[in-house]
């Protein structure tokens, strides 16, 4: 008895008259994208792997489920934030990011594929997907909803770590993406670079005390500065400790992601 074809839920895998016939059918689309940063001397530069992957699993969930569901190719280049001092980091300007972004968009909107949603692994991308998707709402009346995964992520982390141990690892450079590599790349990780977290008194600008990057606190105010990751965390690692991480708490994070992803996928498609 012959084997049953493995789900293809990649694109860039799809031939020219499986295409045909599938986007015929105007199925969700996932648009990953991450960043080539640094992410901890312990962690490969681009999360744009993690955000990819996670995008897959949602892909295959929904699609198991009864919603089809497919991943473009991941863009891999986020826009540029607090990272330009790391040697080997690429970014997009936000004029760029936001060239990219359109262009996406309209080739997809082209061929009548109108279920998009995009999949977000940097924070720096937040503020430029949220203007495309907008010029595209205000001129198509059509709505593009985005999933910052790793904003989703911190809130779940308190229902895996508690409240305290929550707290205790999340960071840029720690959870949730040191956890979800260690569980879906261990062979990418560098365990035995795992830093110790910083300790004693927060690097201090101007005589004031550092809040989180590009901001300091003025009597509870909130100032912004043009301070780069280097000026206050030379090793890209933040408050969190990432000596805590796991990959039991990556797994329960890909697996909790993968499920919400999906379920909104569902909801998306049967609302569009």
């Amino acid at each position: 008895m012959a084997e049953k074809a493995a789900t293809k839920v990649r694109m860039g895998e799809i031939t020219g008259d499986e295409a045909r016939s599938l986007y015929a059918r105007n199925p969700v689309i996932l648009l990953p994208m991450g960043s080539h940063e640094d992410q901890g001397p312990h962690a490969p530069m681009g999360d744009y792997l993690l955000a990819e992957r996670v995008a897959e699993l949602i892909a295959l969930r929904a699609t198991e489920a009864g919603t089809e569901c497919v991943v473009a190719p991941v863009l891999p280049f986020g826009k540029a934030d607090y990272f330009g001092p790391m040697p080997g980091g690429i970014a997009l300007s936000y004029a760029a990011m936001r060239a990219v972004l359109d262009d996406m968009f309209a080739n997809l909107l082209r061929h009548n594929l109108t279920r998009l949603v995009v999949i977000n692994g940097h924070g720096g991308n937040v503020e430029v997907v949220r203007e495309a998707t907008r010029d595209v709402w205000h001129k198509r009346n059509l709505l593009i909803p985005s999933l910052y995964l790793w904003r989703i992520a911190y809130g779940l982390l308190p229902k895996i770590l508690g409240a305290e141990g929550a707290k205790a690892v999340s960071s840029h450079g720690a959870d949730p993406l040191t956890s979800i590599g260690l569980h879906l790349f261990p062979e990418r990780m560098r365990p035995d670079l795992v830093p110790a977290p910083r300790l004693g008194e927060k690097p201090r600008f101007l005589d004031l005390p550092f809040q989180g990057w590009g901001a300091l606190d003025f009597e509870g105010a909130e100032v912004g500065v043009p301070l780069e990751y280097d000026s206050v965390s030379p090793n890209g690692v933040g408050a969190g400790d990432p000596r805590l991480c796991n990959a039991a708490t990556g797994k329960a994070l890909a697996d909790m992601l993968a499920d919400v992803g999906a379920r909104f996928v569902a909801h998306f498609a049967a609302r569009t």
